[in-house]
């Protein structure tokens, strides 16, 4: 039960009389967090929303942008944390199954979907098996739909021990002129829904999803977890993309949260009409449902169609081509009222704008004062410090979980798992690159900065690439909203978001909340995920990898001494504390141009390798260059743009607004002489061995079994 005493309260007075049992149901469901976001409204308005290339922002079941004169990207990502950490394989496929059918209902055909996911240490037997689980889910829901899984992002930590974070982007290609709505604006259009039966899996779903979890939640609310089935979700994408292109659909909208209830009221209101609903005509897989379950049901696999009755044939053609069940289930009305009726009897009569557009409630935001008092730490040998980074499971390599993803079916991907962001084909000419990251512990130790930098390390991993970032989508995973401090950790770090997303023109089109990720009084470090969207010429493409002996090492951006909430502090001191790395705007922007205007100059050909500098600093980076290609690097950090550092916080510091590029060696006067932004040549590709001067001396050899199968000896 989610609805406060000031909302009955509020529902009594626009109803003028108490609702009864199944009407207080639906308005329970959809006045949830996870359905109405009610904290969330006020804040998620200092998004950019608009923007040259957007087609439509958020508000509808994912967003779009355009990316070549004809075709448009619809792009949504979503959470399954609660139901992930219940049941983690069922969770996990059921929240790839969700973000999937947004993407069709947008009229898209999904070509890419990418993962972000937390967990506890892998040390531990129960993070290991979700772990493990949620990964299967991922790849066998994936696979079997025929999806590419392209990319992601993963954290261990013990502070996700008992609350896992799972997230997920998808993207799907759409012509413009097909594009469909999630809107019922005609009045005597017919509602239909096809796909798979109505059962009473996922019942309180949404409202499951918007409380602590406890730890008896892995028994008493596992009913509330959905049940997914891939193979009949192929049916419904191939049924619903042919039903679009043969039919002039007035709206579509799939079935998630809320099931019946939110998907119709929403219909509805975003139209400004009313609805009814016959319980009778619904295919229901069980036996004895009640009203309530029915129209609470969170059954997967279930899409609704809103069509004018003359097309009524042809679309159920289709579906019986597909062997899948449909059914006219209710008419749009103009009474602007949602009404349930059972037979002849009416059951529920409620106003549309209610149900889907519930109140704003105004929470209290109080600043965390942090006076814990810094650790001083003993720096060890450089050399032993980067072998312990590069086997630490957060900057390990990911081939255990990737190899698991079907990432070539469909044949777009150029750029497979492993680089900083993923690359599809969209026609000859045309790419686009996809990423989702974020820094928990940098938001953790300050929100905005931390909000702001996992934006821009994200916007960094597409321009690595050779890609100019064009939107973004995002999925913010906090604690209870109703506790001040995480409710000003989530204010604070969606401005810091804001400002990066405005000064790059980037404007977010579609997202998701999670709150209440919290169990037993331990809450997750906020964690903002961020997916960005790159537009790239296929001829700019690049790749981190050091391509060719001799070729010149350039770091562009000053490195600050910002060592505080590191890699390096959390693996080898086992420390989060301090202040996060400064985001500085300005710096960010110009370092990302000059990338870009390199690539589309006539230098962009001596442009040989592109790595952003993240998690574990200069050093990291160029280890993994060096790694990826099987190419040494000697390099002398005394010529790095720095403001104050020592050597070993310009090896490990994570200073944003930093990257890492070669040049052909006969270009590199030309080359920095284009460079508006502190930059340097540190030195050359070289040999088999990463040299740093008078600091490290390594054979890649030495990386290389450090960083490889670290995963794999757990999982094992």
């Amino acid at each position: 039960m989610v609805l406060t005493d000031s909302e009955i309260e509020y529902i009594k007075d626009k109803l003028g009389r108490e609702p009864n049992s199944l009407e207080h149901g639906m308005l329970d469901v959809m006045f949830s967090e996870h359905c109405s976001y009610k904290s969330s409204r006020p804040i998620l308005s200092l998004f950019p929303t608009e923007g040259e290339r957007i087609i439509l922002g958020p508000g509808d079941d994912a967003g779009l942008v355009e990316i070549t004169e004809e075709l448009a990207l619809a792009v949504g990502i979503e959470s399954h944390n609660h139901p992930s950490a219940i049941e983690p394989y069922g969770g996990a496929g059921t929240g790839i199954g969700g973000i999937l059918r947004d993407i069709i209902s947008m009229g898209a055909m999904p070509i890419a979907l990418l993962d972000s996911i937390r967990f506890g240490p892998l040390e531990d037997q129960k993070s290991r098996y979700l772990f493990e689980n949620v990964v299967k889910g991922i790849s066998d829901y994936g696979n079997r739909v025929g999806i590419p899984t392209v990319g992601g992002e993963i954290e261990f930590d013990d502070n996700f021990q008992l609350n896992p974070l799972v997230n997920v982007m998808c993207a799907g290609i759409v012509p413009k002129k097909d594009v469909v709505q999630a809107i019922a604006s005609n009045v005597g259009d017919l509602f239909l829904l096809m796909g798979g039966r109505t059962g009473r899996d996922g019942i309180h779903g949404v409202t499951f999803a918007s409380e602590e979890l406890t730890t008896s939640s892995e028994i008493e609310d596992r009913p509330a977890v959905q049940i997914g089935d891939p193979f009949t979700k192929k049916m419904v994408l191939e049924a619903s993309l042919e039903i679009m292109a043969q039919i002039p659909v007035s709206g579509a909208k799939d079935l998630g949260g809320g099931g019946l209830t939110c998907c119709i009221s929403e219909l509805a209101a975003k139209g400004d009409n009313g609805a009814w609903v016959d319980l009778r005509a619904i295919p229901l897989r069980e036996e004895g449902m009640t009203p309530y379950e029915i129209m609470l049901s969170e059954s997967q696999e279930r899409m609704m169609f809103v069509i004018n009755p003359a097309y009524l044939d042809k679309l159920v053609e289709i579906c019986e081509k597909y062997e899948l069940p449909v059914a006219v289930i209710g008419e749009v009305t103009d009474t602007g009222m949602m009404m349930v009726k059972n037979d002849e009897e009416i059951i529920a009569n409620l106003p549309a704008h209610l149900l889907a557009d519930p109140p704003v409630v105004e929470r209290e935001s109080q600043k965390i004062d942090k006076k814990e008092k810094k650790i001083e730490v003993e720096h060890p040998a450089p050399d032993e410090a980067i072998l312990k980074i590069l086997s630490s499971p957060n900057i390990a390599s990911k081939k255990w979980i990737y190899r698991q993803y079907d990432h070539e079916v469909q044949i777009r991907t150029m750029i497979k798992p492993g680089d900083d962001a993923a690359v599809l084909r969209v026609d000859e000419d045309t790419a686009v690159a996809l990423t989702v990251d974020c820094n928990s512990i940098h938001t953790t130790l300050d929100p905005y900065h931390g909000g702001a930098g996992s934006l821009a390390e994200a916007i960094r991993n597409v321009v690595s690439m050779g890609a100019k970032p064009i939107c973004v989508v995002d999925c913010l995973n906090f604690g209870n909203p109703e506790k001040s401090q995480v409710f000003w950790q989530f204010s604070q770090c969606v401005q810091g978001m804001a400002d990066v997303a405005r000064k790059f023109k980037s404007p977010v089109i579609s997202g998701n909340v999670s709150f209440y990720n919290e169990t037993e009084g331990v809450t997750v470090n906020p964690s903002p995920v961020v997916g960005v969207v790159g537009l790239a010429n296929i001829s700019q493409v690049r790749t981190m990898d050091f391509k060719e002996e001799g070729d010149k090492i350039i770091l562009l951006g000053d490195t600050y001494p910002e060592l505080d909430g590191s890699e390096y502090y959390r693996t080898i001191h086992g420390l989060v504390q301090g202040s996060a790395p400064k985001i500085r705007i300005d710096d960010e922007l110009k370092s990302a141009n000059t990338i870009l205007e390199l690539l589309n100059s006539d230098l962009s050909s001596s442009l040989t390798a592109i790595h952003d500098c993240s998690a574990g600093g200069v050093a990291i980076a160029l280890s993994e260059m060096a790694i990826k290609s099987g190419l040494g690097a000697e390099v002398d950090l005394d010529k790095a743009p720095s403001k104050n550092t020592d050597k070993f916080e310009t090896l490990f510091s994570e200073s944003h607004g930093r990257y890492i590029i070669t040049v052909k060696a006969d270009q590199v006067e030309e080359v920095l002489g284009k460079i508006e932004v502190s930059a340097a040549v540190l030195g050359e590709v070289k040999g088999t061995k990463l040299k740093v001067k008078k600091l490290v001396d390594m054979d890649l050899t030495k990386l290389e079994k450090a960083y490889y199968g670290v995963i794999e000896d757990f999982m094992s």
